[in-house]
């Protein structure tokens, strides 16, 4: 076994951690050695969404001993960055085991002088970091998962600003955390009088801050009855969406009923992720039976949504990340230039792997496109470094993710929802669905289409697997995909970019991330990425081609699904 993972087994055997937690190593060590040295052959480290790991005992799972020692490590580095009073709001979802997370690191806090504000009960996301900003808190901690499987739970750190943690603090905090050698150094208790109960009036600032990024509520107040059908997935999404949409003026508002109850075991799904097809076919099922306008789905804790419409032939269809982020980009800008409430310094952020037809979209309207590492921590650091300058409208990536305004600096399902609905609203008044604008989009610029294929590869030995897929890659990169000639290579770790065609080498100025770029004669561009929130590698696949009228949309589209088909094969993906 391991020799790190043999030592934490031993601190935890001899250590003060309870007796529960003591016989379920000493089970595990007969029943499941190798289910044991996973538990505890490293520590969880904050990713790109935080801690985030399977719960159970051990070092590398999440527990009150793994939360209570981050909460340690994060109320140190806060009282050394922070003078005076400091304030931390902390929420969860719906997730088996999140309530007690919450309260765990809510008490670990309080016991270190720290002021809390701790929700009553779940709550999105992204209300978490609208309230960080609201109150003026230096952090914030959610509980949550978001659309990991049901066996998953994590725990999200943000800053002052209402972001997740990005370098130096992210580090910073972990180095705090291993300085703790044991549990007796986390305060555990003696603070609970500093913990304050928040809610409905949070939710209701929240509603309004939405409210006010509506750009024509006239719209809504026509068509008022659009029919709507929302599923929260068992998630927090029920504690807001439907209000927030009520709110804005929406009547016809259909739930679906099955997955309308918070429920940290997913009864109806088998990963609550509305990325996934099978988490959103009761929707889908339901907006065909009351012959919707539009679907919405969000995850567990409502940070990332899924939208379905109707397609030329009235089939109900899923829309992907790229084209929801697509409509909601391109409604945003031509809007506001209708409504004459564009601005000169207007930007637009989006991410290296997300679809290029934002930039393209972004340049047609005269507006400054910036794309960033995958992460909304990525972009609300630009938004930090740019906002006395430029004015930010709104912000995407291809994993189901927009956030709108600068109200908050996470990704947010909720105020998506209610732009989404807008969005379907002000299309109906032009005798138009989303998808026909979708059509309308290609045909103006081009039809891009992106597909992600990820590989899950799970312990120890699967994340050697993935580390040795991204080595062979990057030692031995492909000259030609499919017959298309590699004419650049992009490698963020190295932050080196090369011209394959001219020889030249450039600097990549984004940090170091653990990414590859591969960039086709034809334009097309394929990305590999291993997961910072799961035991996976992603490949992302983006390819194009002119499209000049509807009727031909169909063909081009399984033109270009053909094409990314014969990129996989020749990746052997």
């Amino acid at each position: 076994m391991d020799q790190f993972a043999q030592e934490k087994i031993k601190q935890w055997l001899q250590g003060e951690y309870d007796q529960a937690t003591k016989e379920t190593i000493s089970q595990l060590s007969l029943d499941n050695p190798k289910e044991l040295e996973d538990s505890f052959y490293r520590n969880l480290e904050f990713g790109t969404g935080g801690l985030r790991g399977l719960m159970g005992v051990g070092t590398n799972r999440m527990n009150k001993y793994t939360v209570g020692m981050a909460t340690q490590g994060f109320a140190n580095y806060l009282k050394q960055v922070f003078s005076g009073t400091i304030r931390v709001a902390i929420a969860h979802d719906s997730r088996n085991n999140s309530r007690f997370f919450a309260e765990t690191t809510a008490q670990v806090f309080a016991a270190n002088g720290i002021q809390v504000f701790l929700f009553e009960d779940l709550r999105p996301t992204p209300e978490l970091s609208f309230t960080i900003r609201e109150l003026g808190c230096q952090g914030g901690v959610v509980c949550t998962a978001s659309h990991n499987p049901k066996e998953y739970n994590g725990y999200k750190a943000y800053w002052n600003d209402g972001s997740q943690l990005v370098s130096p603090h992210d580090k910073n905090v972990i180095r705090e955390v291993e300085k703790i050698e044991g549990v007796g150094q986390v305060k555990w208790t003696g603070g609970e009088a500093l913990i304050t109960s928040i809610g409905s009036e949070m939710d209701q600032r929240y509603t309004q801050m939405v409210k006010s990024l509506s750009i024509y509520p006239e719209i809504i107040a026509r068509f008022k009855d659009l029919k709507i059908v929302y599923t929260p997935i068992h998630g927090s999404g029920i504690r807001l969406v439907p209000a927030v949409l009520k709110a804005l003026g929406f009547t016809t508002i259909h739930l679906v009923k099955e997955q309308e109850e918070p429920n940290g075991n997913f009864p109806t799904v088998a990963y609550p992720n509305p990325e996934e097809s099978e988490a959103m076919q009761l929707g889908l099922n339901l907006a065909q039976q009351v012959d919707a306008d539009i679907l919405c789905g969000t995850d567990p804790d409502a940070d990332r949504l899924a939208i379905g419409v109707k397609d030329l032939a009235g089939n109900w269809v899923l829309l992907n990340g790229n084209q929801t982020a697509v409509l909601a980009f391109n409604y945003l800008l031509e809007a506001r230039r209708e409504k004459g409430i564009a601005k000169p310094n207007d930007m637009v952020i989006t991410t290296i792997v997300t679809t290029p037809l934002i930039d393209t979209i972004a340049k047609a309207n005269e507006v400054s496109c910036y794309r960033v590492l995958t992460g909304f921590k990525w972009i609300a650091d630009l938004i930090r470094e740019k906002e006395a300058t430029e004015n930010y409208i709104i912000g995407g990536e291809e994993s189901f993710g927009l956030m709108i305004g600068d109200k908050i600096r996470d990704k947010d399902g909720v105020s998506a929802v209610a732009l989404l609905c807008e969005m379907a609203a002000y299309e109906k008044s032009k005798g138009r669905s989303l998808y026909e604008k979708l059509i309308d989009l290609s045909i103006q610029h081009g039809l891009y289409l992106e597909d992600l294929l990820s590989i899950t590869r799970k312990g120890k030995e699967g994340q050697q697997e993935i580390a040795d897929m991204m080595n062979g890659f990057r030692n031995n990169p492909p000259a030609t995909i499919a017959g298309y000639a590699v004419v650049q290579i992009l490698d963020y770790q190295a932050q080196i970019g090369k011209d394959l065609v001219s020889g030249h080498t450039r600097t990549l100025t984004l940090p170091r991330s653990n990414v590859l770029q591969f960039i086709l004669a034809d334009g097309s561009v394929i990305s590999a990425r291993p997961s910072g929130t799961e035991p996976k590698i992603k490949f992302y696949f983006s390819v194009h081609e002119n499209l000049k009228e509807a009727s031909q949309y169909e063909a081009v589209k399984r033109q270009l699904q053909l094409r990314i088909k014969s990129f996989k094969g020749a990746l052997n993906l």
